[in-house]
């Protein structure tokens, strides 16, 4: 068989472009949802919540529906990424988009193990009801909708690739599902659940999960970095292969609608409208940059930078 000379390039990695940098800061900050979630922090996050005399069954119920939502959410995009490494033609950008389903897969296993080894049996011990993160009451219509329509956006690249698609497909993984509804959400956890965060924001006080938290914190840099890709390649169709940008701003106001749906839903551990808000003010940051060509995205280390300050909004964008 005659081999053909590639001449396009002289090695097949370029260490200096987006998808490849991302992807080494990916593999030099790798975390284990096992290894580097000590059972010790699990055993005091089920510890606190049994002995919180001031948690009611109300309470416990939005805490597994919220847990639910993200169990559910990382699941979801673990599954329905796959389209998106396969039209990518850069392979840079498809060792990116694996990492992505890596981690993905590794968020939906943190958020398992917690389920099984702090949720069920604080259940048990308090006496209310224990059911499953799949229970089909968490999951309203808008949160359904929006993940129906985030899988529909990326089956669409397998049968109709254009940069128009490519950049609704962005718009609905990257831009919406995890730099708002996903960063939203835990904001509002670790608001909630740790002295940091904005204090408007907990009904009352509650307890310091520590083993959550950190959990959190650890899926929250992995989607910094796939905030930061998504950012990228939506500003770069844009700038360089003609996308309207009124098709973005449409996709994502659109696309708003489902997020504002499923956070205004949690009342009793959190007050829905300052994490509305603050969804809508990340969705404007995101607008204002990706639609302005020369408008400079954040260095991965900034996108990835944890604040737990009350104007966090600030602090990735």
């Amino acid at each position: 068989m005659t081999q053909v000379e590639d001449i396009t390039r002289e090695m097949r990695l370029d260490p200096d472009s987006v998808g490849q940098g991302y992807f080494e800061h990916a593999v030099y900050n790798h975390w284990d949802p096992y290894e580097d979630i000590p059972q010790s922090d699990l055993e005091a996050d089920r510890e606190k919540m049994i002995n919180d005399e001031d948690l009611t069954e109300e309470e416990f119920e939005e805490f597994m529906m919220v847990l639910a939502l993200f169990g559910a959410g990382e699941e979801a995009v673990t599954e329905d990424l796959a389209p998106m490494a396969i039209a990518l033609d850069d392979i840079d950008d498809q060792m990116f988009i694996t990492s992505q389903l890596y981690e993905e897969g590794k968020h939906t296993q943190f958020f398992d193990r917690y389920w099984r080894e702090v949720v069920l049996p604080v259940a048990e011990e308090r006496g209310f009801e224990a059911t499953y993160p799949t229970n089909q009451r968490f999951f309203n219509e808008g949160y359904i909708e929006l993940f129906e329509k985030n899988e529909a956006a990326m089956e669409q690249l397998l049968t109709d690739d254009t940069p128009e698609n490519r950049a609704k497909a962005y718009c609905h993984y990257h831009l919406v599902v995890e730099s708002v509804l996903a960063q939203t959400g835990y904001y509002g956890l670790t608001s909630t659940f740790s002295p940091g965060g904005d204090d408007d924001i907990p009904q009352r006080d509650f307890p310091h999960l520590e083993g959550l938290v950190q959990g959190v914190t650890y899926i929250r840099s992995d989607e910094g970095r796939h905030v930061g890709f998504g950012m990228q390649k939506v500003q770069e169709l844009i700038a360089e292969e003609g996308v309207d940008p009124q098709v973005v701003q449409d996709t994502l106001q659109e696309l708003m609608l489902h997020v504002a749906n499923t956070v205004s839903r949690l009342t009793a551990i959190t007050d829905p409208v300052p994490l509305v808000e603050y969804s809508r003010d990340k969705l404007t940051r995101r607008i204002e940059i990706i639609t302005d060509a020369d408008a400079e995205i954040p260095d991965v280390e900034t996108l990835v930078e944890i604040d737990d300050s009350p104007d966090i909004a600030a602090a990735d964008d």
